[in-house]
């Protein structure tokens, strides 16, 4: 990822204290995995993790589209394979585009996220609210509130030029 953002003139690393998922949190994923699908080895749960490692770039929205497009052929020519990719800048409480990625040399999986500087600080922002909704004690009316100060929040970013035309791309199936 570093030689990715050095090869990236607007393409700047952020967050890299928060680039693993916490072990219990980890822990959580994986047990979630198992039970889902009984017979499914540690390995192949593992495997099954969006985000275990995680990344974050992001790109003054004036070269935002351009930098994100560029970003993502140098992922692909440093051997991560496209697993994902959704746009989200027309989501309500969430502006950016999540990707997840496979290294085809380890198969660990990642998530790298593009942002603008402004939809990174709201993302931030609204990350406990984020949290507490997936929590399992949380109210209908606690997650209705959530929600709401999800979207106000996200409501004063505009979508850099050119993101309508970033196509989500679909999830590959393994096996």
């Amino acid at each position: 990822m570093r030689r990715v953002e050095a090869a990236s003139p607007d393409g700047r690393l952020a967050g890299l204290d928060h680039m693993l998922k916490s072990e219990d949190r980890l822990k959580e994923k994986l047990a979630d995995e198992l039970l889902a699908k009984p017979g499914k080895t540690v390995r192949e749960a593992m495997s099954d993790i969006a985000d275990p490692v995680r990344f974050t770039l992001t790109y003054p929205a004036e070269r935002y589209a351009e930098g994100v497009a560029a970003d993502v052929d140098r992922l692909k020519a440093e051997g991560f394979e496209l697993i994902k990719l959704k746009n989200l800048w027309t989501a309500d409480q969430y502006k950016g585009l999540n990707s997840q990625w496979r290294n085809q040399g380890t198969g660990t999986r990642l998530e790298v996220q593009f942002h603008t500087p402004e939809s990174l600080e709201a993302k931030e922002l609204t990350h406990a609210a984020y949290e507490r909704i997936r929590g399992p004690a949380v109210t209908p009316a606690e997650q209705r509130a959530l929600k709401g100060f999800q979207r106000r929040v996200n409501t004063v970013l505009i979508a850099p030029s050119g993101t309508a035309d970033i196509q989500d791309f679909p999830e590959k199936k393994s096996g």
